[in-house]
């Protein structure tokens, strides 16, 4: 199966700092990739250069076989790569229906009409509420965006991300903030859209619960190197990955099953 991301040979070096150093990575379609390593080993740096804000010292990146290297956010984002931030980037003195209505209205002003289920809808609000339902936001349909619990703060921010119906979905630490009773519930809300919709997920994440039992492949980052890459029990339970990721402090993975 041909890859949709194919990033070869990125290298990113701010001065005499190297972020990252020779990464290749090819990531199938409908794949949910966990991206591990501690606080600056190159996990965002390498998100931030897949989604255009960053440009690699050297290397180029291909989505679906076009080369993306030299294109804006905005451009990479039109066609069809997303991402959500670990701090939710949402407009706080808007609602919950408010946010969504100007992701809807970007996709209206772009000359598409939002769709979900195979249903296509031509009226804004009832797309938007269509999206309450997906992700099970309707309760806080009118409520302040900057006044909610932060577990629902991700879920509404990974919800803007998905209004665009991407078909990669790159999450920065989506369970960071949330309560341990919240996080299993938001992970499985949100795999349970990307599955339905079909896109491809990368994203970063410290718990390694969470990304034992979402993820199909995980990508270990050390140092600005990948130095695993393969099925999450055989990575986390690689001697360097527990040695310099891990740190060896969790029983050995397997336990849990894969969604």
């Amino acid at each position: 199966m041909a890859a949709i991301l194919d990033a070869k040979g990125l290298n990113k070096s701010f001065g005499a700092v190297t972020a990252a150093k020779d990464i290749n990575v090819a990531v199938e379609q409908d794949s949910v990739v966990g991206l591990i390593g501690s606080n600056g080993a190159g996990k965002t740096t390498f998100i931030n250069m897949v989604t255009g804000y960053l440009k690699p010292t050297s290397g180029a990146i291909h989505f679906d076989g076009r080369d993306i290297t030299s294109l804006s956010p905005r451009q990479i984002t039109q066609l069809g790569i997303c991402r959500s931030f670990q701090i939710p980037q949402l407009f706080n003195t808007m609602t919950v229906h408010e946010n969504l209505l100007v992701g809807v209205g970007i996709v209206a002003a772009a000359g598409k009409r939002w769709s979900s289920d195979n249903h296509t809808y031509a009226d804004p609000s009832k797309a938007v509420d269509a999206m309450l339902d997906e992700f099970n936001l309707g309760a806080y349909r009118d409520r302040t965006a900057g006044l909610l619990p932060e577990g629902t703060r991700k879920l509404l921010d990974i919800a803007m991300a998905m209004v665009v119906r991407p078909r990669i979905l790159l999450l920065d630490e989506p369970t960071s903030g949330v309560s341990a009773d919240e996080k299993f519930v938001l992970m499985d809300m949100v795999m349970a859209a990307v599955k339905q919709h079909k896109v491809t997920v990368l994203f970063v994440e410290h718990d390694m619960d969470v990304v034992e039992r979402y993820t199909h492949r995980v990508l270990a980052f050390y140092e600005g190197r990948i130095i695993a890459d393969g099925e999450p029990t055989d990575v986390l339970n690689d001697v360097e990955v527990r040695r310099y990721v891990i740190g060896g402090h969790i029983a050995p993975a397997g336990a849990a099953s894969h969604a």
